[in-house]
């Protein structure tokens, strides 16, 4: 099924205790934020952290989505921070160390309760070991639940693994979250590049990640943004090509044909389900350019 409402080929964490980072988010050619209150806030700047997000989303982002994580529901912030963005401009509230569809069901609880915005939607973290063997059960929770976002960091810290260019060691969970979010039409989004110097392996990981069939790449600073939005948004080349597709598909099914024949390669629906895949991903991306 193919229902791409926006692009999300780069999603960037900002940390919300930082008003000027919040501030220069409003300029930056990302498709998405996350607008953070977990783990780069602090426990003694949280309260304020939320402050400074609620100020940030008043006057908005243009056509950035902005979208906040907040605390766990089992913290002292969490329950706080979900009913103060409950009626805020925020797009989508994020929740971490998602492990269970009882925490998904749990906020979606919350947000009625607090009359939130019918379109206000949920992204749930999948970032422990826990999670990825409840990711059928996660991703069918409830009708809000729009995304996965994978945390990488913290799961490679639970499997005592170590980061590596090949990301051999997140490999098989990466594919299983992919499942997940295929199986029941949700966006899914690959974990962060942590090294800020390795422009290679940002590039390397940044391609398998979309090779993989990952929607778009979380990032943590801004000089990533630019390759995940080439990598994750399909080329010139890649729209002429989806467009020529479906040309002569339509061409060969009017004749009567079940088939095409395009550059000595043959078409059929498969083929044509993904070129308009791509050309609406195109179209998103020109419209909230």
């Amino acid at each position: 099924m193919i229902n791409i409402s926006r692009p999300r080929r780069s999603v960037l964490y900002m940390p919300g205790a930082n008003t000027r980072a919040l501030e220069k988010a409003k300029i930056l050619a990302a498709d998405s934020l996350i607008l953070d209150l977990e783990d780069a806030v602090a426990p003694d700047a949280k309260v304020a952290a939320r402050q400074n997000i609620l100020e940030a989303l008043q006057t908005g982002f243009g056509h950035r989505e902005a979208v906040v994580r907040i605390n766990g529901l089992n913290t002292p912030w969490g329950l706080d921070d979900l009913k103060a963005f409950a009626n805020s401009k925020a797009d989508a509230i994020v929740l971490p160390k998602v492990e269970s569809a009882t925490q998904v069901q749990e906020v979606a609880k919350v947000l009625k309760e607090s009359n939130a915005r019918p379109d206000l939607t949920i992204w749930a973290m999948i970032e422990t070991p826990k999670a990825i063997f409840k990711l059928e059960e996660i991703s069918g929770s409830h009708p809000l639940l729009e995304a996965l976002v994978l945390g990488t960091s913290d799961l490679v810290k639970d499997l005592h693994g170590k980061h590596t260019p090949s990301r051999v060691e997140t490999q098989t969970a990466l594919s299983l979250s992919i499942l997940a979010a295929r199986a029941f039409g949700l966006c899914v989004l690959d974990g962060v590049h942590l090294s800020l110097d390795d422009e290679v392996g940002l590039k390397q990981s940044c391609i398998q990640g979309r090779d993989m069939g990952f929607d778009g790449k979380t990032l943590i600073h801004p000089s990533q943004i630019a390759f995940a939005n080439e990598t994750f948004g399909p080329s010139t080349e890649e729209v002429a090509e989806a467009q020529e597709r479906i040309t002569a598909y339509e061409a060969a099914i009017k004749s009567g044909a079940g088939i095409a024949v395009l550059n000595g390669k043959l078409i059929e629906e498969l083929h044509i389900q993904d070129a308009k895949r791509i050309l609406a991903l195109a179209n998103a991306i020109q419209s909230f350019g």
